[in-house]
């Protein structure tokens, strides 16, 4: 049996509501930057809450390459996002793809295409609202009405003829592979918001087996539209009560919590084996040494109150790490900020690692970002392999006062500089039941 290979991180790509790129992003974190505000990309008036996590402006032409500009038409937010990610993490990394050669960034790529994998994570892919509605508008009968025969004979044939591929969760990886010339394996996970950590953990394991030398993987999306956020509001998810307070609306593991606020982001990792970083002199981040997952069957929308699912996710991340909760120096939690969500995540911490987690600092992104939906985990993912990297610990907005039962011991004001060897960044689905937990630990030879 082949030895498994070494997987290290040299590349991250973020684009989040408090900044675009991982310099902008991990400086927005330490300076405690909230990018939570009054929605602007539609109207909210009609919704309960009427604030969420926005990207800062980008223009898209500045993350491909001329050529592939007419593509444009038939990307969605969501797609778009995950370009953009895709740009900063091969920059960050160092790699020389082909968008990078067409674009005149580099003259030549320095990686074999065929050995270039990804697995990219991706929500609910909406609909454009504003495409949809003209096309039912044509399918009103003269008394208003919708008509499943006029949407047959006229209204789907006022549809632009590529407006599904707009919507499939997978055109994400398909354009970013196209993009970047990943010819190697490709995969889509849509779990929902345990779809980012999904997906670097399957890129992992394609690279540990050798079936790839380099990753691209990670998640986005957006939901900042009304058809995303219909669905959070229809379940009682949303915090309806602090539109005049935005930046202290997302308060995940406080006592206080009233629900989670919706946003859009997400980010790319670059994952390499350990020989192939080495042969280019890459700079590595980090080292991803262990991958768990679970799944809740307490219900697909509810959450087990005993957090079993989480506890077995933990503990498959560790078992796979080879390492015992004890040697875990950072702890870094999803948080949802929605009351049965969190306690069943501090009940699953608290039983895999107990009173380890009094004497570790922690460290979750959602105060200060929202519920990025796919793109959520990949934002926390870079968070935590930047804590680990950098020895710095940045606070964790909306964290105050702590729920009683909670041993997350978040930094509240001032960055903390700490020593960190290994870290367990975990990440959950609302509704499906997905969990899924990174093990990462300080590269050493």
């Amino acid at each position: 049996m082949q030895a498994k290979r070494r997987v290290v991180v040299t590349g991250l790509g973020v684009a989040s509501p408090i900044g675009l790129g991982v310099e902008a992003f991990w400086d927005a974190l330490l300076r405690k930057r909230c990018g939570l505000r009054r929605i602007e990309a539609f109207d909210p008036s009609g919704f309960s809450t009427q604030i969420g996590g926005e990207l800062p402006p980008f223009q898209l032409g500045d993350h491909i390459p001329k050529t592939y500009r007419k593509s444009a038409k038939v990307m969605s937010r969501d797609i778009r996002i995950a370009v953009v990610c895709a740009y900063y993490a091969v920059k960050d990394a160092g790699l020389n793809t082909r968008c990078l050669v067409q674009r005149g960034e580099a003259e030549q790529t320095n990686l074999d295409s065929p050995r270039f994998g990804a697995n990219i994570g991706a929500g609910l892919v909406c609909t454009d609202l504003g495409e949809l509605t003209a096309a039912l508008s044509t399918a009103a009968q003269d008394d208003g009405t919708f008509s499943l025969r006029l949407w047959g004979t006229e209204g789907m044939s006022n549809l632009a003829p590529l407006w599904l591929l707009k919507s499939l969760p997978n055109m994400l990886a398909c354009h970013v592979t196209i993009v970047h010339d990943a010819q190697g394996p490709s995969n889509t996970i849509t779990c929902g918001e345990a779809s980012s950590h999904l997906a670097v953990g399957e890129a992992y394991r394609t690279i540990a087996r050798g079936d790839a030398d380099v990753c691209i993987c990670g998640g986005a999306e957006s939901k900042m539209n009304p058809l995303a956020l219909s669905r959070p509001q229809l379940l009682g998810r949303l915090n309806t009560q602090d539109n005049e307070t935005p930046e202290r609306s997302c308060r995940p593991f406080a006592q206080d919590r009233r629900g989670m606020i919706a946003a859009e982001g997400g980010g790319l990792a670059i994952l390499e084996s350990l020989d192939h970083a080495r042969a280019r002199r890459a700079r590595i981040y980090a080292e991803l040494i262990g991958f768990g997952a679970s799944s809740n069957t307490q219900g697909w929308a509810d959450p087990c109150p005993r957090g079993l699912d989480v506890a077995l996710a933990l503990r498959n991340a560790l078992n796979d790490a080879g390492i015992t909760a004890d040697q875990i120096d950072l702890a870094a939690p999803f948080g949802a900020a929605t009351q049965d969500h969190d306690a069943s995540e501090l009940a699953g911490w608290n039983d895999v690692l107990g009173g380890r987690l009094d004497d570790i600092p922690a460290l979750t992104t959602r105060g200060a970002t929202g519920n990025n939906g796919a793109g959520s985990g990949a934002i926390d993912f870079a968070a935590t392999v930047l804590a680990l990297h950098r020895s710095t610990v940045p606070p964790s907005l909306n964290t105050a006062p702590a729920d009683p039962v909670s041993r997350f011991r978040f930094v509240q004001d001032d960055p903390v500089d700490a020593r960190i060897d290994r870290a367990i960044s975990f990440g959950m689905a609302l509704s499906g039941g997905q969990r899924a937990a990174l093990v990462l630990r300080r590269f050493e030879e």
